[in-house]
């Protein structure tokens, strides 16, 4: 999920904890494909709710700031 699709979101009425669950369960699937492959198998670190929340958060403050 792109920073434009979080704020997309957001302004359509999605609370930020609805989004960092989305934001989270898209990011930890995208781990799970490339932890799939033999090679990469203990590549990447898998978020937890509070850090995908606040990536959701920084970023509807950067948009904000912005305007």
């Amino acid at each position: 999920m792109k920073d434009k699709d979080i704020i997309i979101r957001w302004k359509e009425g999605l609370s930020k904890e609805q989004l960092a669950k989305i934001y989270k369960l898209q990011y930890n699937q995208g781990i799970r494909v490339i932890r799939s492959e033999l090679k990469n198998r203990h590549s990447g670190r898998f978020i937890t709710n509070y850090e995908a929340l606040r990536y959701v958060e920084q970023t509807i403050y950067k948009y904000l700031k912005r305007k």
